[in-house]
């Protein structure tokens, strides 16, 4: 674990102890561990589960009331689970993990590196990405695009766990780093759906809502010639493990039409989130307000 010490952090440290400790337990009692655990902390983070049911009021109409409640308390389990995962991509030995991935598509991944270009995969923001990017290790070293955490001490065990794998780290405000990794001929791992740097981004629809999204792997990917593949990681029922996709290539992407580009982003993530609801981060405020004219569909 990470050395760095500041004088009031001590109970974070204290967390991030038992976060690591918890790793040791078996998989199926961790994973109900997390279903437990994501249950009490919807009764406390009120405005997560206000941000949960919006979101899949607006993404899902065609649920009825009570369908879409079900599928809020489906996904605060998943979250609990989420923290857990977590603790085995951060703390366990990564080729232990191996055995729990079902692997999809590699031979897209594969042709895509041949090209010599790079490639750019796209994860959504699903409660699983913790552990998927853990279990791509298996088949690549990957460069890890993310966003440094508001709070010090556990941005830098993050920075740490996330690193253990021998890829970059490279943060999301760094676009150039990105375009000389996949100059260098690297896969980096991007998830660009809650991105949203000022001078990189339109609104598209996003389940026939507009939403704001994030422009930027167009524009890197119009740079440097790089394969754009959408990855998904699905957990299974049953404590059965996660299945691993890589999506085809996105052929005559990008277009030289912003707009049309995120939407066709924005899709990709629409059928990913069909694959498995529940699984979706409903938590993050998908359609904030940049724009002054804009709804504000979280107001309570």
């Amino acid at each position: 674990m990470s050395r760095s010490r500041t004088p009031g952090d001590w109970w974070i440290r204290a967390v991030l102890r038992l976060h690591a400790l918890s790793a040791r337990l078996p998989y199926r009692p961790l994973l109900a561990l997390g279903r437990v655990t994501g249950r009490l902390a919807r009764l406390v983070m009120r405005e997560r589960r206000h941000n949960a049911r919006r979101n899949i009021a607006l993404c899902l109409p065609e649920l009825d009331e009570p369908a879409r409640a079900a599928l809020e308390r489906q996904h605060f389990e998943s979250l609990g689970i989420a923290l857990f995962e977590t603790a085995l991509a951060w703390w366990r030995p990564l080729p232990s993990l191996w055995p729990l991935g079902r692997t999809e598509g590699l031979e897209q991944l594969e042709r895509a590196l041949a090209r010599g270009h790079g490639v750019l995969l796209l994860p959504a923001h699903f409660t699983t990405m913790e552990l998927g990017a853990a279990l791509l290790h298996r088949h690549v070293v990957p460069d890890i695009v993310y966003r440094r955490f508001s709070q010090p001490a556990i941005d830098a065990v993050m920075r740490e766990r996330r690193a253990r794998g021998g890829g970059r780290l490279i943060e999301s405000r760094e676009p150039r780093a990105v375009i000389r990794s996949l100059r260098a001929n690297h896969v980096v791992w991007y998830p660009p759906d809650q991105i949203y740097p000022p001078k990189n981004r339109v609104l598209a629809p996003f389940c026939g809502v507009p939403a704001m999204t994030n422009t930027t792997p167009m524009r890197i990917a119009r740079l440097t010639g790089a394969a754009v593949l959408p990855f998904l990681v699905l957990r299974l029922p049953g404590g059965d493990g996660y299945r691993l996709v890589f999506g085809p290539e996105l052929e005559g992407f990008p277009s030289g039409d912003p707009v049309a580009d995120a939407t066709r982003l924005n899709q990709l993530v629409e059928q990913q989130i069909r694959a498995a609801p529940a699984q979706y981060r409903w938590i993050h405020r998908r359609f904030r307000a940049y724009t002054p004219d804009y709804p504000d569909y979280y107001a309570q």
